[in-house]
């Protein structure tokens, strides 16, 4: 693919960059070959973009292409050569520079490389003068359009809003800014509509101080109060449009890293930045009305109430896109993405609809319009990324780290003005805002994502020259494997048992630079690596690697290892040579205990994680490994007076770190050693001890948690105290009593840009931490088993609670939208009330495992854009009452619930094993209900009174057999009011293999229950249980001879006061609760006396009747 010819060309460039700034070149005495070798490429890369498109339909432009491709494959191999023989070369201080001492000592290796880069460029001469005949476009690539961009802003004046208050001279100044102030804050502009944007604009002469005046302005007390929001842009002659957003989304303190470069990214960054506050925007040094017209004027404007009439100005050129999809869901989806990259206006969306993509002939039948729309509309560094997503084995779970190493290590990121995993981040981002890659549900910061089968099937179809998919599904895949030479190529053997696919029928493929195995593959003894000298990506995973190890090493050009979850017992002990490994990936090797000394030489290692493996110790010198930007589940452990904490020190670069076993630690101060705060560029950090904590509760051994290790452990996280600009923090298996000092109400500084928070075993922690509350970015809050905790608060919602003012205190957790409260074991009371303003924007609530009793007044009252709430074994919760946002309510399992009630906007309820549920009221919008409970024998009388759309049921297969008599059945009443009903019952370990599904209108009534069964059960005596069909099974029961601490049904009731006279009789005819009703209305009081004669009714009318039946006839 030319998108991949485009990225891979500034990748070999910027090698050959590196090369000329250490002088490997003249080293190697090939100075002049590798100067015409920059030049031809440089040429060549002026016109891939345009054989990018002409190579999808035209076959002849496809193998020009292909040799392209692997000649500059060959060069970065070739120049790998050249760097290792330069780091196998006499050290710099012995002159290494020297050529002509470099080529008599190695005149061998020296006259190969020269022959080798002299081939090469012969190579790419002959493949230039081919691409003449195809009057390639002469297309400037987008590196160098932005670095002109960049180069033309140098040298422009940059003003700030920090003044100087000692060089202003003069009253007028003091004047003049008192009444702009006067005028910026007048009430009669407060009360403009939304949507107006007030303009003051100061004119004058350059160096009248106008820039000065708008200093004093931003500055001045009264503005600093008034506006929520105050941003300063100097703009200059030749701004940036996107530098000015990114600048604009700072200044408003927004996080302008994940917005990335494209348009609408930041103009949506800053919407979000602003958050409907009041906000002051200063431009300085505006010289074109352009910068307020089309860069800032949609974000600040639009934002602000004008959505809908800007929507319904593009209303009809979307619905024509839409056409153009044929209304297929996916590639209006896909589209959507598309747009979402350009900003609002009419002639972007026009340019789109009127591309000459949608009506181009000769398109394959593989290629959908929409995907390949988006596809062009990617920059060259994105679509290698794409298209290398589109072969990742499904089976298996890649998370976005994972991924992002894989896109370094290939070459596809590059720069050096920015962490090339940030870099990464941001193309993965744009991945998922173009909805060709979706978010798995369950993960935070879409961390997992899954392509659809037809967005896959695009991208290998593009790639198809290059990269070889084959699945366990396939019966050819020896054959494929065979069929051509690839550079890529992807393996899912799982489920092949019978027909285990064997190494050696892969070894053909010598051309590799990616290979993915996964699954059981059949490695005998004398099976290697060799074969795959070419190798840049290993991923190998569930196989008998242990078979490999051996060769590894021979993998001179590896970046990626990853042999997750294989049985490698073992590495390479000089794994030291492989220069340049980036990534090595052995989670969940578990037969793996140690990691070979040599590691620590490896200078160009990024990622490293051995979560899941045996290892308990790392290699002293681990300390040199100074480009590492990702590290999991380094173990901490004692070896006399030296803790491996101390070789976290040196290690600035990381930017996420899990750290395990912090109980080892003997001593805080070698904590202190590990620096953690200095470490500007983490974001995610993970504090582990090791488990006491098994199903939910504390593990009582002999001799428990010693206070003085609890002590100790407490002053080890003290000094693990995290960077100003942490955003991910885990604590995980904590055995303190009290959390870190700097996550209490005094020193919430440390974590002033902390947005997610996971705390999982807290197995000592009293109570949780006071200062989470005053955090300005969190946004996500998960608490996970903390079994000692029985109440949470008013410290919790606010760190200054005992004041007595609540109006005087601010909004809590104000940015809070996720809350996961599970494994609370003993969580008795939550203390919230209605003064206390907390939680204003929490979407998503989840509760399991606790006793709570009620649910906080306060929640219910603030928590106004709550919309989700789960709800799963709470004991003794009885209600759930009052939500007037919640659209989507799941209880699971809550032995006591009762009530559900006055919910206004719920949608959708899931009922799941809830036996005591009895009322469902004031829910006016449900529209599907779920009730799973296979133990249900009837329907819930609930039902009755419902209006809801849509009824789920997972029921016995005893009551499912009677809702399928229809009509006659006796639960007919109960559901039939519904439009759509899908019951199901499961049986003999097969899920749902009975149904009944109904429509009300036009009806339809299916089930696969045959007629004779339905017959049989409906003629059948029931012995219903009482618990769910009896309306007063909470009624206390009175009388000499009852219990007053038992509940009972009234029928049982009854069955007890005529047991001595009836007792055969009642336990074979009694309906429980069916004839209840016909003794006494529900408005009596069940006293004794009642009781007694609604016994003596029912038991005389039965008794005179079964008289009649059996008493013989007169002759």
């Amino acid at each position: 693919m030319a998108g991949v010819l485009d990225s891979l060309a500034s990748y070999v460039q910027n090698m050959l960059t590196e090369m000329a700034r250490d002088e490997v070149h003249m080293l190697l005495g090939v100075s002049g070959e590798i100067e015409k070798m920059d030049v031809k490429l440089k040429d060549l890369k002026n016109f891939l973009l345009d054989a990018d498109k002409r190579s999808i339909t035209d076959e002849s432009v496809q193998a020009w292409v292909l040799e392209l491709r692997e000649a500059m494959y060959d060069a970065t191999n070739i120049l790998d050569i050249c760097q290792l023989k330069a780091m196998e070369g006499p050290s710099h201080d012995a002159g290494c520079f020297n050529p002509l001492l470099f080529c008599m000592r190695n005149p061998i290796h020296a006259h190969k490389i020269g022959s080798c880069i002299k081939d090469l460029n012969q190579r790419l001469e002959v493949i230039k003068n081919r691409s003449l005949d195809f009057n390639f476009i002469n297309i400037n690539s987008y590196e160098n359009r932005s670095r002109r961009v960049a180069s033309s802003r140098l040298g422009s004046r940059e003003t700030s809003s920090e003044l100087d208050e000692s060089s202003l001279v003069g009253e007028n100044i003091e004047v003049d800014t008192r009444n702009l102030v006067d005028m910026l804050t007048t009430a009669e502009l407060s009360k403009c509509e939304n949507n107006k944007i007030l303009v003051f604009a100061i004119v004058g002469v350059g160096g009248i101080g106008k820039t000065t005046l708008a200093k004093k302005i931003f500055n001045h007390d009264i503005i600093q109060q008034e506006f929520g929001k105050k941003i300063w842009l100097s703009v200059n002659q030749d701004f940036s449009e996107t530098e000015l957003l990114r600048r604009a989304i700072i200044e408003a303190g927004g996080t302008h890293q994940s917005a990335r470069n494209t348009r609408g990214a930041l103009e949506r960054a800053l919407k979000e930045a602003l958050n409907g506050q009041k906000t002051i925007l200063v431009l300085d040094d505006v010289w074109k009305h352009q910068v307020w017209e089309d860069v800032l004027q949609t974000p600040l404007v639009v934002g602000n109430g004008n959505d809908e009439d800007q929507i319904e100005l593009l209303k009809d050129i979307g619905m024509e896109i839409v056409t153009k999809c044929d209304y297929l869901p996916l590639a209006v989806k896909v589209m959507g993405g598309l747009l979402r990259q350009k900003t609002a206006r009419r002639r972007e969306w026009e340019n789109i609809l009127n591309d000459s993509i949608w009506s181009a002939s000769q398109m394959p039948e593989e290629l959908n319009y929409a995907i390949y729309l988006s596809y062009e509309d990617m920059s060259p560094n994105l679509k290698p990324c794409f298209l290398h997503y589109s072969i990742l084995p499904n089976s298996t779970t890649f998370l976005a780290s994972d991924i992002v190493a894989m896109w370094i290590s290939e070459g596809f990121v590059h720069g050096a003005s920015r962490d090339l995993e940030e870099i990464g981040k941001e193309y993965y981002d744009e991945l998922i805002e173009r909805n060709l890659i979706e978010p798995v549900t369950g993960y935070i910061e879409q961390i997992h994502c899954n392509m659809h089968d037809v967005v896959r099937s695009f991208a290998q179809y593009l790639a198809r020259n290059e990269a070889l998919v084959a699945q366990n599904k396939e019966t050819d895949i020896a054959d494929k494997i065979n069929s051509q030479k690839f550079f890529r190529l992807s393996l899912e053997t799982r489920g092949l048992e019978s027909d285990e696919l064997e190494w050696y029928s892969i070894q053909a493929q010598t051309s590799l630079r990616t290979l993915f195995s996964v699954g059981p593959i059949k490695i005998k003894p004398g099976d290697s690596l060799l074969a795959f000298s070419n190798l840049w990506t290993l991923h190998v995973e569930d196989a008998n690697f242990d078979a490999l190890v051996e060769s590894l090493n021979q993998l001179k050009h590896l970046r990626y290892l990853s042999i997750a979850r294989t049985n490698t017992s073992t590495l390479p002990e000089n794994i030291g040579k492989m220069k340049f490994l980036q990534c090595i990936n052995l989670c969940g090797c578990k037969s793996l205990v140690n990691l070979p000394s040599s590691i620590v030489t490896l200078q160009q290692l990024r990622f490293l994680n051995i979560a899941g493996t045996g290892i308990s110790n790392i290699p002293k010198g681990f300390h040199g490994l100074t480009n590492l930007r990702n590290l999991y589940m380094f173990p901490v452990h004692m070896d006399g007076d030296w803790c491996s904490l101390e070789e976290l020190g040196p290690l600035s670069q990381l930017t996420r770190l899990h750290i395990s076993g912090l109980d080892n630690v003997s001593s805080s101060s070698f904590a202190t050693k590990a620096r953690i705060g200095e470490k500007v560029r983490l974001s995610y950090l993970s504090l582990e001890c090791t488990s006491r904590i098994r199903h939910g509760r504390l593990v009582k051994d002999e001799e428990g948690i010693p206070e003085e290790q609890q002590q100790l452990i407490e002053e080890v996280l003290n000094e693990l105290h995290p960077p100003l600009g942490l955003e991910n923090l885990e604590i995980i298996w904590y055995l303190g009593q009290r959390l870190p000092r700097w996550m209490m109400s005094t020193s919430v500084v440390p974590l002033g840009s902390l947005r997610i928070l996971t705390m999982e075993d807290l197995a000592c922690c009293m109570e949780l931490p006071s200062g989470l509350c005053q955090l300005p970015c969190l946004e996500f809050l998960q608490i996970i088993r903390a079994p000692v905790i029985k109440r949470v608060g008013l410290e919790f919602l606010q760190s200054n609670h005992h004041c007595l003012n609540h109006s005087q205190v601010g909004v809590s957790f104000r940015r809070l939208s996720t809350l996961n409260f599970n494994g609370l074991v003993e969580w008795e009371e939550w203390e919230w009330e209605l003064q206390v303003k907390a939680m204003p924007i929490l979407e998503k609530l989840i509760l399991q495992k606790c006793k709570l009793r009620h649910m906080p007044p306060g929640l219910a009252f603030h928590a106004r854009a709550l919309k989700k709430l789960y709800i799963n074994d709470v004991k003794h919760l009885s209600s759930l009452e009052n939500f007037t946002s919640i659209v989507h309510l799941d209880v699971f399992r809550n032995a006591d619930l009762e009530r559900i009630s006055n919910l206004p906007k719920l949608q959708k309820l899931i009922i799941i094993m809830c036996p005591k549920m009895k009322v469902l009221e004031g829910l006016p919008a449900l529209q599907r209900l779920n009730l799973e409970d296979y133990d249900m024998e009837t329907v819930p009388r609930y039902l009755q009174d419902l209006r809801t759309r849509h009824l789920l049921l997972n029921c016995s297969l005893s009551l499912l057999t009677s809702l399928a008599a229809g009509k006659t059945s006796p639960e007919w009443d109960k559901f039939s009011h519904i439009q759509q009903v899908k019951a199901y019952a499961n049986d003999a370990g097969i899920l749902r293999k009975w149904y009944v599904l109904y429509t009300r209108d036009p009806f339809h009534l299916e089930t696969n229950i045959s007629h004779p069964v339905i017959a049989r059960a409906c003629n059948k005596p029931k012995r219903l249980a009482y618990t769910t069909t009896c309306t007063i099974v909470d009624e206390w029961p009175v009388g000499r001879r009852t219990s007053t601490d038992k509940r009972q049904p009234l029928c049982q009731r009854l069955r007890c006061n005529a047991y001595r006279h009836l007792v055969l009789w009642l336990r074979r005819e009694c309906q429980h609760c069916n004839e209840v009703d016909d003794l006494a209305p529900s408005s009596d009081q069940w006293t004794e006396t009642v009781i007694y004669s609604a016994c003596t009714r029912l038991v005389g009318g039965r008794y005179s009747r079964q008289q009649r039946h059996t008493k013989p006839s007169r002759m």
